[in-house]
């Protein structure tokens, strides 16, 4: 996949989940913004020779947060983008998701 198509399909759920947070679906943005981080961790570890060893974003950013180069604020990042929800369909932390997985994005696309 190009480099050009990875950010456009990354911006894509990023605006998808600003468009879900807009209509008041809080649930439906943390997914857009969990697909975006697992668009860009598939070509973090393409970019390192390793085929993602998993197709889910959750799986990636599970495994994100061993990884030794990820900045501590970034480990916090991947730990928001797995926080399940409350029963009410809240998040039990107060965090901007959508924000948080374009820096993790941001970060990955430049390593």
């Amino acid at each position: 996949m190009t480099r050009m198509n990875v950010q456009t399909q990354i911006q894509t759920e990023l605006d998808r989940a600003a468009l879900a947070r807009a209509k008041g679906n809080e649930g439906q943005a943390r997914v857009c913004a969990r697909r975006a981080a697992g668009i860009a961790l598939r070509e973090y570890f393409t970019g390192r020779g390793t085929p993602a060893p998993s197709t889910s974003a959750y799986d990636l950013l599970n495994l994100l947060k061993e990884d030794p180069l990820l900045p501590s604020d970034l480990k916090l990042v991947a730990d928001h983008l797995t926080v399940r929800v409350t029963e009410e369909f809240r998040l039990p932390i107060e965090a901007d998701l959508i924000a948080e997985s374009r820096l993790l994005c941001s970060w990955l696309l430049n390593k």
